[in-house]
């Protein structure tokens, strides 16, 4: 059990950060993206959705400032990123970098899969998500 002064301490935290949350510019494109899902994002959602993990509330294509993320926990601020071929050569890096240091500033801890291993080990990816509810 936490005690007042944790909680208070991380409610001001957060609330101290400017609200970056569901732009209404990227709504068409992340409703799009909620309607073409890649397969890993697919097969992952259907254990994350309802609740089904630890009880959290997640969200698909959920945006935060000029990113959209692929799925996104806001109750503990925990993204996680699927990747694909295009992530894996230099430029894919330094943008996921650029993007990862963005997130990190406002509060939020990224975590990335490849797509492989969301098919390959589910249990690994859903432990680690899993994992990183304690880390607040």
């Amino acid at each position: 059990m936490r005690s007042a002064g944790v909680v208070v301490q991380l409610l001001t935290s957060h609330l101290m950060k400017p609200y970056i949350y569901t732009s209404k510019s990227l709504e068409p494109y992340r409703k799009e993206l909620r309607n073409a899902l890649t397969p890993a994002e697919a097969f992952l959602w259907t254990q994350l959705k309802k609740g089904q993990l630890s009880g959290k509330k997640f969200r698909r294509q959920y945006s935060a400032g000029p990113y959209i993320l692929d799925i996104f926990c806001p109750e503990v601020r925990l993204a996680v990123e699927l990747d694909g071929a295009p992530h894996f050569n230099v430029i894919g890096a330094e943008l996921d970098a650029k993007r990862d240091r963005y997130l990190e500033e406002q509060g939020i801890l990224v975590l990335r899969f490849e797509n492989r291993e969301v098919f390959e080990d589910l249990e690994y990816v859903l432990g680690v998500i899993r994992k990183n509810f304690e880390r607040i």
